[in-house]
């Protein structure tokens, strides 16, 4: 199934990062419902994946690029006669250089429209992505897919969905209930989503596989009003962010952790 003519930009204007909370919902929630624009997506992720791995890189031969820069001096000449020769082969160096053309060979083999470097290792969440991913979610109809206090409804919910089962537990005894949970992108990663309540505060609990791109050292933040306390557990990470007070959101993770041991 082909992902919708009409979505397409859309959809790779959210794996690249590049869309505003309001587009980015809108495309989410459509990918949500639409196979063809999910599989697009994946694809997507998984490419930028594959490219960021150390064996993705090449770097081009000596011969060709001398001759690339012989050509671009060329063509920089006959373009701009005005313009020094040394800016035409500061260009040129720069075209050459393996970084870029790490990215633009792996990009044209892989049949994009747009050559981009793409880092071996991309960092993890950071606290906008985190934050935005927040607010979002606090938007009407989008805060959860499946509205359960039940961890035995919420927790299965996710299969299939998603390749790794979210601890669940019921903190309601200490003061912070279940309201459910959802499918969430953060950056260009699906993640699962736990939705918690403290008294008037929502806590959204961002959970993804912890892979090279993790940062298990990653301390806590607070940015525009907003806390991010973040955690480890066997091959899972976790980051909770609320306008919850700081000492409020750490006791919850403390619990949190206590309740999944074992």
């Amino acid at each position: 199934m082909s992902a919708c003519p009409d979505k397409l930009l859309l959809v790779h204007g959210l794996a690249d990062g590049e869309l505003d909370a309001s587009n980015a919902l809108a495309i989410e929630t459509h990918i949500a419902g639409c196979a063809g624009c999910r599989a697009e997506h994946e694809r997507i992720l998984a490419l930028r994946h594959t490219l960021a791995q150390a064996e993705a890189s090449y770097e081009a031969p000596p011969a060709l690029a001398r001759r690339l820069e012989t050509m671009l001096a060329r063509e920089g000449a006959a373009q701009a006669p005005d313009v020094p020769s040394r800016r035409a082969s500061a260009f040129a160096r720069h075209v050459l250089d393996a970084r870029w053309w790490t990215g633009a060979v792996a990009g044209l083999a892989a049949g994009l429209a747009v050559m981009v470097w793409l880092p071996k290792e991309a960092p993890a969440a950071g606290e906008d992505a985190i934050i935005n991913s927040h607010l979002r979610a606090l938007l009407p109809g989008h805060e959860l897919d499946v509205a359960a206090s039940d961890r035995h409804t919420v927790r299965p919910w996710f299969a299939g969905r998603i390749d790794f089962a979210p601890p669940a537990p019921d903190l309601s005894a200490d003061g912070f209930p279940l309201s459910g949970g959802r499918l969430d992108f953060i950056e260009d990663r699906k993640v699962a989503a736990l939705v918690y309540r403290r008294r008037l505060h929502v806590i959204n609990v961002f959970v993804s596989k912890a892979d090279a791109r993790s940062r298990p050292g990653a301390e806590d933040a607070s940015k525009d009003g907003y806390n991010i306390v973040r955690w480890r557990s066997g091959d899972l990470d976790f980051a909770a962010v609320s306008d919850l007070n700081s000492k409020e959101l750490a006791q919850f993770r403390t619990l949190f952790i206590q309740r999944t041991k074992g």
